[in-house]
């Protein structure tokens, strides 16, 4: 049987914490599994290689900050090997590249195109652990590129599928996907699985355990995976298929994302094209626009609203300001926050959106926005009330039973 095992920058942080990971990767070895092991940079690796980059110009190119920020994971990849062997396992120590991971040329935000497994088959075959450098790959004109945030998860999830393992395992500081973040709800209690769709709409909300990108290839490639903690032998949580879940929850978690801003404008010329030219300008900008919101034009004008992420607003600001000429007022407000209900148990149950909105009521909570899917619900709300709501909601629906 063959396993791929990701250990996140917290789980490799230090000289001690890498020793863990050898330990944890040798028994998994002893116990007659194959393993390839992806491993991220050192926590912390990653900024301070940033800075140095930064010391000498603030727009450094692409491709040199690729070749720089791809150091991190390799330092890391080396060290485990060495450990690994002087524990009398024999090892192998790969790049991205020699790894078979072939990219676009998108520095920095590649997506990888293909795989050849045939490198890394022929060192399991020789009876090796293979460490797999993350976050990296090779584009098909040589030059090295990387995968951008959440890219060691792609790297492992890409290589399992790609290899065939019976699981992808995803370690971190967390031992799990939870009801919703612990340290909002002392109550959040741990899932034993959650469906691909659930974790997507999770993780593209706010949850912090697993990027959607890996969720999206582990659905497309069926690749089972398992978030787990490094610290500890507890059981993880499974991401699989929704039929391979027996029971399937009315509301698996409830997710907040306060990184949001709301971009209000009044008095938009009521014509068509015109929201296709703002969410154009917005688009070719990569800024994701996510809930909107426009109202009924009276008197040949309507209102358009729409949320943008918040550490960007000032870059929506400039777009905006070249339709100045479409709108007669504009208000922006950074103090909103994202607060979801996921769950596809809601494809066949009714109330539980009104069941949301008068727990809200309830707590005297304003919902400003809404936006709902097959298996989602999402409110935009003040702020300073996101975390008592998201207690609210986590009561409501038992999420701590």
């Amino acid at each position: 049987m063959l396993v791929v095992q990701k250990y996140g920058g917290t789980s490799v942080g230090s000289l001690e914490r890498i020793q863990n990971v050898a330990n944890r990767v040798a028994k998994t070895k002893k116990s007659g599994s194959d393993v390839v092991v992806v491993v991220s940079a050192m926590s912390g690796e990653t900024n301070k290689l940033i800075e140095y980059a930064n010391h000498f110009s603030k727009t450094p190119s692409r491709e040199d900050m690729d070749l720089l920020l791809s150091s991190g994971e390799r330092v890391t990849a080396a060290l485990l090997s060495i450990a690994l062997n002087e524990m009398g396992l024999k090892t192998v120590a790969m790049t991205g590249r020699q790894a078979g991971i072939v990219t676009d040329s998108s520095h920095t935000t590649a997506r990888i195109e293909k795989i050849d497994p045939e490198p890394i088959k022929r060192e399991l075959e020789a009876g090796k652990i293979v460490v797999v450098a993350g976050f990296q790959g090779i584009s098909k004109d040589g030059k090295v590129t990387t995968l951008g945030r959440g890219g060691s998860d792609l790297t492992a999830v890409a290589l399992a599928g790609a290899l065939g393992a019976a699981r992808c395992e995803i370690y971190s500081d967390v031992d799990g996907i939870y009801t919703t973040d612990p340290r909002i709800e002392p109550k959040a209690r741990k899932l034993d699985k959650i469906s691909y769709d659930e974790m997507l709409e999770l993780a593209s909300l706010g949850a912090k355990v697993l990027q959607n990108r890996s969720v999206e290839l582990a659905k497309k490639l069926g690749v089972v995976i398992e978030a787990k903690s490094s610290f500890n032998d507890n059981r993880g949580t499974i991401i699989t298929k929704e039929e391979d879940i027996m029971e399937k929850p009315l509301v698996s978690g409830i997710a907040l994302d306060k990184n949001q801003a709301r971009v209000s404008l009044r008095g938009v010329e009521d014509r068509p094209g015109i929201a296709a030219e703002i969410f154009k300008a917005l688009a070719q900008e990569n800024i994701n626009v996510d809930m909107i919101v426009q109202t009924i034009g009276r008197d040949g004008k309507t209102n358009l609203d729409f949320t943008v992420p918040q550490n960007e607003l000032e870059r929506v600001k400039l777009i905006m300001d070249r339709f100045s000429h479409e709108y007669e007022s504009i208000d922006y407000d950074p103090k909103i926050a994202k607060v979801s209900i996921v769950g596809v148990g809601m494809k066949s149950h009714s109330g539980v959106a009104s069941k949301a909105f008068e727990t809200l009521a309830a707590e005297n909570i304003n919902i400003e926005m809404i936006s709902t899917s097959e298996i989602k619900i999402s409110m935009i709300i003040d702020e300073k009330y996101s975390e008592l709501a998201v207690r609210s909601l986590h009561e409501a629906y038992e999420l701590y039973k």
